[in-house]
């Protein structure tokens, strides 16, 4: 019993008690009979002769041949996944979402399971359509529910009881299929074969064609049930091999079926009788009560099968958490059988009988289908194109049958209803967002979403690196932002997040050294989840170091290998004058390997201020050279850059101030800052201050402002960039060009 116990909570399922060992099934009865009987239903004794009828024995065989195409190849792709790992309840649900994740699986796997409840609903309406056939008089919504109540009291019981009472539903099937084919007009037929059919037009006797993609699409339906083997993968003795041997086996026989179908109705009858006459098949048969039964019987089995599959998708959503109240729903019964998810799911059934008429939201059923088909070919597609070592199924199948079938059900969604595959898959985006939303606790861990996205970035990389990587219009700020081991992000935390958001980057570097602080490492971590938060992309790393300045040049080198390599060094003015002694080689260095610098000065008591008025010191280049030139020659063009991404931040004001020391060069720097302003797309509503005298005397009467940024002079001194601090009253950032920016662009 312990060990029962133990692979049923790894099942999901560990909220009730079990008293008794769950059923599991084999291929045939898990997987074989289910799914064949289901892909055997209402639409093959009663649409065969009709798809005939419009196309010819080419047309009809090519629609069957292409709606069971699309099927193979999703059959063949769920085989493949089947086969790579041991799957839980749930079927299609578990294979997308323990690849594509939660969301994606709960944003297909709750319209499947809708999709399930009124399949049930639709299948109980084509018994009653036989039923009346045989006891017109019947009342029609009195059948619905007495078949409806047997099939839900099968399906409480036990899905042993739903697959035991499907022997005697293969045998009437079987016994219905030999009556069609012993039929005498059939063997003795004078009736001349039509091979090809006039999908669009016109044929004899004033009868009208419709074309092939309708024809299709009323057809497409029969080959859906190949998921009612694959939704009792919880309770398979052997997935793994089940699932591919039943699913294909079942799916070839229908294929032999359907076409030696399309071959007995192009025999026995004309294309205006086969399109007329629905029940074309029990009257031509050798005894029409035996095609009867088979249809009875074939619905009830489909609607029984449906009935037993979506209460086992509802519990694998529910156990996930997926959908509200999980764990009540999921919980099973003694017996194993989850019987809250059934009574919720028989609920939906009921509610959809009592529509009385399905017709209007079918297409949408089938898109819901189709889905799921193609999310399964995307999952394998997906994890083929990745080259995972974690992908190795026992199954394998070549790239071009997971292709094959994505693009063919996208393309067949379209065909069959493009309002619907509209309306269907907005319904699956809803959802998706709404999942989305939840915390990151409920994510499933171990799916392939971030090999996806790894790829997606590897291959921009490539081509990216086959151009020209001084692109200055596509320059974003990525910073490099070094932080001790007894530091913290004060006020440079705001900052950061104004200079990167929305498309900026940062990287944390942890300098730790030897008597480093015991959590500065989930300190550092703290920081990046708080940017991340704010969509910042951060990632962060540690440097085990004796002093800090080598091993940040160290990092500086060894980054220029990188794709996303920081492009700004940011730096905190040291507290102390003694620890300057490193800065100019820093300095240097980030000159040498064109890295920006960014030199932030925090005023003790002002800090930000209000985060409203910005004072860019800019120094004039009265020269004759070209803008660019000048730019460069002032390196002022990563100071003008973040000037206006904080003005845009702040919605404040952005002062341009500059200072010479004669009267007579005020005019010439004022042109320099209008060219400023005109070239580097400078708002309107920016101020000019040109101020006569030296920078220490000009900062005492400028615009008080909550934040000055300026250039680095070329030899810069601790005692500077103090006194810049100390003078403007508040805090100060200082720049040095990489190179690689331009504020023209």
């Amino acid at each position: 019993m312990k060990i029962f116990n133990i692979r049923h909570r790894w099942r999901g399922s560990a909220q009730c008690p079990i008293s008794s060992s769950p059923k599991f099934f084999n291929t045939f009865d898990g997987v074989f009979k289910p799914t064949l009987l289901t892909i055997l239903g209402a639409i093959m004794y009663l649409r065969v002769g009709w798809v005939v009828g419009n196309g010819g024995l080419v047309g009809g065989w090519l629609v069957v041949l292409g709606a069971v195409s699309i099927t193979l190849a999703t059959g063949l792709s769920l085989s493949s996944i089947a086969t790579n790992t041991h799957l839980k309840a749930g079927g299609p649900y578990a294979m997308i979402s323990q690849s594509l994740g939660l969301e994606v699986g709960g944003a297909v796997g709750i319209p499947l399971f809708l999709s399930q409840a009124f399949a049930v609903a639709m299948y109980i309406f084509g018994f009653r359509e036989g039923w009346l056939k045989i006891f017109p008089t019947h009342l029609p919504l009195l059948v619905d529910l007495l078949v409806f109540v047997g099939i839900f009291a099968i399906a409480f019981i036990s899905a042993g009881l739903a697959f035991r009472v499907q022997y005697l539903v293969m045998v009437l099937v079987g016994i219905s299929l030999v009556s069609i084919f012993a039929s005498g007009e059939f063997w003795q037929s004078t009736q001349p074969i039509v091979w090809v059919g006039d999908f669009p037009g016109s044929l004899e006797n004033g009868f009208t064609g419709i074309s092939f993609w309708k024809v299709f699409a009323v057809f497409f339906p029969a080959v859906t049930g190949i998921m009612s083997g694959v939704n009792m993968s919880g309770e398979l003795k052997n997935s793994r091999q089940s699932i591919p041997t039943g699913t294909l086996s079942a799916i070839a026989v229908s294929v032999v079926i359907y076409l030696a179908l399309c071959w007995w109705a192009a025999r026995v009858a004309s294309p205006e009788a086969l399109v007329s006459n629905y029940t074309i098949m029990v009257d031509r048969a050798l005894w029409g009560p035996a095609v009867l039964g088979g249809l009875l019987a074939a619905t009830f089995s489909a609607a029984l099968s449906s009935l037993v599959g979506a209460p086992r998708i509802l519990m694998a959503l529910a156990q996930d958490e997926v959908i509200p109240k999980g764990r009540w729903i999921g919980k099973l019964s003694a017996n194993s059988e989850p019987r809250r998810a059934l009574l919720l799911s028989s609920l939906i059934v009921l509610v959809a009988l009592m529509l009385r008429d399905l017709n209007a939201i079918a297409p949408l059923i089938t898109m819901f289908f189709l889905i799921t088909y193609a999310s399964l070919n995307l999952v394998v597609l997906l994890e083929l194109s990745l080259g995972l070592i974690n992908f190795r199924p026992t199954f394998k199948v070549p790239k071009i049958v997971p292709l094959y079938g994505l693009s063919s059900c996208l393309i067949a969604m379209f065909v069959i209803d493009a309002r619907f595959n509209l309306v269907a898959s907005t319904i699956v985006i809803l959802i998706y967002f709404q999942l989305s939303r939840k915390p990151p606790s409920y994510r499933r861990p171990g799916d392939v979403r971030s090999g996806i996205f790894e790829a997606i970035a590897q291959w921009a990389a490539k081509r990216v690196m086959a151009m020209d990587l001084t692109n200055y219009r596509a320059w974003r700020p990525i910073l490099l932002v070094p932080i001790q081991n007894r530091s913290e992000l004060l006020g440079e935390f705001r900052l950061l997040l104004d200079l990167c958001q929305p498309e900026g980057a940062i990287k944390l570097l942890g300098l730790i050294s030897h008597d480093s602080v015991p959590d500065f490492s989930q300190r550092l971590k703290g920081y990046s989840a708080s940017l991340r938060r704010r969509q910042i992309f951060t990632t962060y790393s540690t440097i085990t170091t004796p002093t800090d300045i080598p091993g940040l040049l160290l990092v500086l080198q060894s980054l220029q290998s990188e794709f996303f390599r920081p492009n700004v060094l940011f730096l905190k003015v040291p507290e102390q004058a003694t620890d300057w002694e490193y800065m100019p080689i820093i300095f240097a260095e980030a000159q040498r390997l064109e890295i920006g610098v960014m030199l932030f000065g925090l005023h003790l008591l002002a800090g930000l201020g209000r985060a409203e008025v910005i004072n860019l010191w800019l120094t004039p280049q009265l020269d004759d050279l070209p803008i660019s030139e000048k730019l460069q020659k002032g390196s002022i063009n990563l100071a003008i850059l973040m000037s206006l991404r904080l003005a845009r931040k702040w919605k404040g004001v952005l002062n341009l101030i500059s200072v010479v020391s004669q009267k007579e060069e005020v005019m010439l720097a004022k042109d320099y800052i209008e060219e400023l302003r005109d070239l580097c797309r400078i708002p309107n509503k920016a101020k000019t201050y040109i101020l006569v005298g030296t920078l220490d005397e000009c900062i005492t009467y400028a615009p008080q402002s909550d934040i000055d940024l300026m250039g680095l002079p070329a030899e810069p001194s601790y005692d500077f960039v103090c006194r810049m601090v100390q003078l403007t009253g508040s805090s100060c950032l200082f720049f040095r060009d990489s190179g690689s920016e331009s504020a023209l662009a």
